[in-house]
C-alpha cells in the first residue's frame, strides 16, 4: 500500500464503504473494494494503536516526573 496518513485512509476506507453499499460495483470491483478496505482497516487499527502505546508511555514518564 502507498504510504497515507491516517487521515486519508479513513476518508478511503468511507468511501468504499459507500461504494459497496450502494450495491452497483461488479463482483469482481467489490471484491477488490473489500481487500483494500480490509488493508485500510489494519493499517488504522495499528495506527491507533501505536499511538496509544506512545500516550501509555508518555503519561507513565509523566506519573514518573510528577513523583520526584
Amino acid at each position: 500500500m502507498e504510504h497515507r496518513t491516517y487521515e486519508q485512509a479513513i476518508t478511503r476506507l468511507e468511501e468504499i464503504v459507500k461504494q459497496l453499499e450502494s450495491g452497483t460495483a461488479a463482483l469482481d470491483d467489490a471484491l477488490q473494494l473489500f481487500e483494500e478496505g480490509t488493508k485500510l482497516a489494519a493499517f488504522c487499527s495499528q495506527t491507533l494503536d501505536t499511538a496509544e502505546q506512545k500516550l501509555r508511555t508518555l503519561s507513565e514518564v509523566q506519573k514518573a516526573g510528577d513523583t520526584e
